[in-house]
């Protein structure tokens, strides 16, 4: 796509997520017309998602006019979502500002990094503490020094964890630790930003480097306590939003990316992410473009890449053409072709021209279905896909 054209789609895509600062604090889930759905309450993934894309919009695209959405998200962050008693963020409230989703999750505390870790490289000086508090909680109860890793969900109260240990989690948690090491290195805080690096390489190294790579670059997802695969997690549900059964295709384009951010971010690099990065990208494509009698992307595929979940998801495509990018700059191939292609084909079926942003979801025939995703929750992956094309 032209410049021109990304540049214009950015913005349009800015001034839809500008509908969803709630009067009540914070940001809601818009619905397929941009009108907050009350239904779903405010889920914390969403606001910090959203505080996130705003200030990417502030500082990459100029739009000061998201500066106060920024601060808002910064104060509900701040104030509403934060458990004044335990610490951390609950992982919804509703509009009354009462927890709903009892709990603490290390996806939803990742983005609460992102979020304030934006917002501070946007010029927010105030997002600081709250980047701090989120980065000691994520040490203190999240991080596995032992196995090198994110552990998922505590209880509300930090004193009990699950069993279950995921990838979907820590691949949100390398984006947000490389984000707050770049925002912390602005306040000339090397020390932490080379830990939180280093932690991302560690985190890589497990999930590419010895999980995927042993699976034949097929990721496992869902792990056991001590690190073991589960293959068969979720066979009986196997369209789960966030913890899908078998292979997922945007996972592997996610993990290319953030495998070339790591390797770009850290100066002393060890081989494999280019090789992982190369791998995932190449397999994810083998695995998921126009395999079952359409074009497009399926969401998930078995073990031996016949596809499971044949939906059609926005966040894969965007990821896809974010791989596409990342390898290109890296001079790790020609992939022009592919990422001309891919936004052609959103283009003709995902962006809503009608009504603004993506249709979330299409069904096998690309036509706009709610199997997995209802609405328009947030543009978090349309406008970085936006953004790496620009």
């Amino acid at each position: 796509m032209a410049p021109s054209w990304l540049l214009v789609h950015a913005q349009s895509l800015v001034d839809f997520a500008l509908r969803s600062v709630a009067r009540e604090g914070g940001f809601g889930w818009l619905d397929d017309n941009g009108v907050i759905d009350r239904a779903q309450g405010r889920p914390l993934w969403i606001n910090g998602r959203m505080t996130h894309v705003l200030a990417l919009a502030e500082h990459r695209l100029g739009r000061t006019d998201c500066a106060p959405a920024v601060d808002h998200g910064l104060d509900a962050l701040t104030n509403i979502f934060h458990d004044a008693e335990h610490g951390g963020w609950f992982n919804a409230v509703d509009w009354d500002g009462r927890p709903t989703v009892p709990g603490k999750g290390a996806y939803a505390h990742a983005f609460v990094i992102l979020a304030s870790a934006s917002a501070l490289t946007a010029g927010h000086a105030q997002a600081l503490p709250l980047l701090h508090d989120a980065l000691d909680v994520s040490t203190r109860y999240f991080w596995d020094a032992a196995h090198q890793m994110i552990v998922d969900d505590w209880d509300t109260a930090f004193t009990k964890l699950d069993d279950y240990r995921g990838v979907n989690s820590n691949m949100h948690t390398v984006e947000a630790y490389l984000a707050a090491a770049e925002a912390l290195e602005t306040v000339s805080d090397v020390t932490t930003a080379s830990t939180l690096r280093q932690r991302a390489v560690a985190i890589c190294d497990r999930v590419v480097n010895q999980e995927s790579r042993a699976n034949g670059w097929r990721m496992p997802e869902h792990f056991d306590t001590e690190w073991h695969p589960i293959l068969d997690y979720n066979r009986a549900n196997p369209a789960d939003q966030f913890r899908p059964y078998g292979a997922t295709i945007g996972h592997g384009f996610e993990w290319a990316r953030l495998c070339l951010q790591v390797q770009a971010a850290v100066p002393d690099h060890p081989a494999w992410l280019t090789d992982g990065a190369v791998a995932l990208y190449s397999q994810a494509l083998t695995d998921g473009w126009d395999v079952d009698g359409a074009p497009g992307f399926v969401y998930t595929i078995d073990w031996d890449g016949t596809p499971v979940v044949h939906e059609r998801m926005h966040w894969v495509i965007c990821e896809a053409i974010g791989a596409a990018v990342a390898l290109r700059k890296a001079r790790l191939g020609d992939t022009s072709a592919q990422e001309d292609a891919w936004w052609a084909f959103a283009d003709k079926y995902f962006i809503d021209h009608e009504r603004g942003s993506w249709h979330h979801e299409l069904d096998r025939n690309n036509n706009p279905s709610e199997t997995v995703w209802q609405g328009k929750p947030d543009i978090y992956h349309a406008i970085q896909a936006t953004l790496a094309s620009l």
